[in-house]
């Protein structure tokens, strides 16, 4: 599902080249659970934007579904991330003039034909936000935030959701929830799940973990579902 070949990303100041990934290499096959892991700074977040075509590697080629993403122009990009890519970033991302219910059913009304609006309230429901559902960002905690931009990933029912710390600002119930939900996600439907997460409880429920230090993977552990 996720193919990854040498993928290298730097940073060009003046004469000093600043070297943020050095040399990925990576297959994700389809339906797995993957959680990346690392200190900050060891290039988490910007090879979770790599893969989803939010960004472009300065090296090597990204693969999603057998498409090379790296080399498309933008309005190509967002047909493939509309149709195969769910993405729940750190920091939302939501719109400000529209609802909870307007922001998730945003991706639909963009990618998808027919009435989305059942599901999308019943996604904010499975989230604990059927109370609030025509609240706009300014009026919601970020943990709300974060709950919205998780139901809007799953709005179209997508192959591929990456999350960037999807529990970072969740207390432990509503915490527990999300996982849940993307677990479910994962299991009932075989979306393919990449997560990047300090969280020690998401990583132990995945079904493999990859450790990123210094921009390079240093240990890549597949994990016993039994253990689950």
């Amino acid at each position: 599902m996720i193919e990854v070949r040498g993928v290298r990303k730097w940073i060009q100041h003046l004469d000093r080249r600043v070297e943020i990934l050095k040399g990925i290499d990576l297959l994700i096959p389809r339906g797995q659970f993957v959680a990346i892991i690392g200190a900050s700074g060891s290039g988490k977040s910007t090879l979770l934007g790599l893969l989803a075509g939010l960004d472009t590697p300065s090296e090597g080629e990204i693969l999603l579904d057998g498409t090379p993403i790296q080399s498309l122009d933008e309005a190509a990009l967002a047909r493939i991330r509309g149709r195969k890519l769910g993405f729940v970033f750190q920091s939302y991302q939501l719109i400000p003039t529209l609802t909870a219910l307007e922001n998730v059913l945003l991706p639909f009304e963009l990618n998808a034909s027919g009435d989305g609006l059942s599901r999308a309230r019943s996604l904010l429901a499975q989230v604990g936000l059927e109370q609030r559902m025509d609240h706009y960002p300014v009026q919601l905690s970020g943990g709300e935030q974060q709950r919205v931009a998780l139901a809007r990933a799953f709005v179209l029912d997508p192959p591929i959701v990456m999350a960037d710390e999807p529990t970072g600002n969740l207390d432990s119930t509503n915490g527990q929830r999300v996982l849940e939900l993307l677990l479910s996600r994962n299991r009932d439907a075989g979306t393919t799940l990449v997560l990047v997460t300090h969280d020690s409880q998401i990583a132990a429920l995945a079904d493999r973990r990859i450790t990123l230090r210094d921009g390079r993977i240093v240990e890549d552990v597949l994990l016993s579902r039994e253990m689950h």
